[in-house]
């Protein structure tokens, strides 16, 4: 027998505790075709059911699963000034898949976690939709995610955005430290803009309050501040395995170059007595970067360890596979130029 109390009809309701359940329905049903126009021939359930279904490719003979997890981070504060949220989806995905494709894995799927203080139908459409067309991209499906309305705890404005990813991988076939040489030349996939990293920077920088984003982002830019910051991040996961597919086990390994810039993120990559030698002026450094310099003052070496400074991600290949490196990152639409070596050391990168 049931021991819920008959108080009448007319008492507090979820909607007056500032969660809207008819919003939630709304904002579903928007999202459902952006997630049946990102998927793959493994997808066995998706958005509306308790948690999305999907299969191994069939070419896997001894699959790996790989996860990766990460958010958008304070670039959403831009986007809430600027009321502008069809680009963040696609960072996300970026951060996502480009982590797991620096151990050769094929994005397999996307989840995503939108968090909000109060839910607007057209705003998370949009959030949802960059995701989307970022998972599209990678070649990944959009499995599922979760919006949840934190009324009362963040403001009605207040967006936060982050997912999980997961791949596959051949068993053995993994990139990393184990494979790398002395010798082996460093390859550099081209980053037109600051991707979705070191935004606290950026923001103390180019666009704390009060700043104007509708201002030029740099003296004769042709975009505004805010164009230039709410730019999406290139995803580099088919180029890396066009690249793998290409040469093999020549790619040793890939570095995906976000918080904690060059420095930080090509050492991941080194074994122990290895060192890294990145010439930066084999790549073009975009002109956010030196306005980023111009304007804190900020050094360069606070620079390489913060941002990725036109590299997006840097590949370690074999010597004589550098420029068939270069070659099928261009074909795939990446620019790429080989930026240095691997010599003996002791696991640290030196910026040139």
């Amino acid at each position: 027998m049931s021991r819920l109390l008959d108080v009448g009809s007319g008492g507090l309701t979820y909607d007056a505790a500032g969660v809207s359940i008819a919003a939630g329905d709304a904002a579903v049903a928007r999202f459902a075709p952006l997630a049946a126009a990102a998927t793959r021939p493994e997808v066995l359930g998706g958005i509306g059911g308790f948690a999305g279904m999907i299969g191994v490719p069939r070419a896997y003979r001894d699959p790996v699963l790989v996860a990766s997890a990460d958010g958008v981070g304070t670039k959403l504060e831009i986007a809430r000034r600027l009321r502008r949220y069809d680009t963040v989806g696609i960072d996300l995905v970026a951060m996502l898949v480009d982590d797991l494709v620096c151990l050769g894995a094929e994005p397999l799927f996307v989840l995503d976690y939108v968090a909000v203080g109060r839910l607007d139908p057209e705003r998370e459409a949009a959030l949802v939709a960059g995701v989307a067309a970022g998972c599209r991209t990678a070649g990944a499906a959009l499995l599922g995610g979760e919006t949840a309305e934190h009324a009362g705890v963040m403001a009605p404005d207040e967006v936060d955005l982050a997912g999980f990813a997961v791949g596959v991988l051949e068993r053995g076939a993994e990139l990393g430290p184990a494979r790398v040489k002395d010798g082996d030349a460093l390859v550099a996939l081209a980053s037109p803009n600051l991707r979705s990293n070191g935004f606290s920077l950026v923001r103390r920088v180019l666009a704390g309050e009060g700043s104007d984003l509708a201002a030029p982002a740099y003296p004769g830019a042709p975009h505004t501040l805010g164009e230039e910051l709410l730019a999406p991040s290139v995803i580099y996961a088919p180029a890396v395995l066009a690249v793998r597919a290409a040469l093999g086990d020549a790619l040793r390994a890939a570095a995906h170059i976000t918080g904690g810039g060059i420095v930080g993120n090509v050492a991941r990559v080194l074994p122990p007595d290895r060192d890294a030698v990145v010439e930066l002026d084999h790549v073009d450094t975009p002109e956010i970067f030196l306005e980023i310099q111009r304007r804190g003052p900020v050094s360069t070496a606070e620079m390489v360890r913060v941002f990725n400074c036109g590299l997006g991600l840097v590949l370690v290949t074999d010597p004589e596979s550098a420029a068939p490196a270069v070659a099928v990152a261009e074909a795939a639409g990446i620019p790429a130029a080989r930026v240095g070596q691997v010599t003996p050391g002791t696991g640290k990168v030196h910026v040139r």
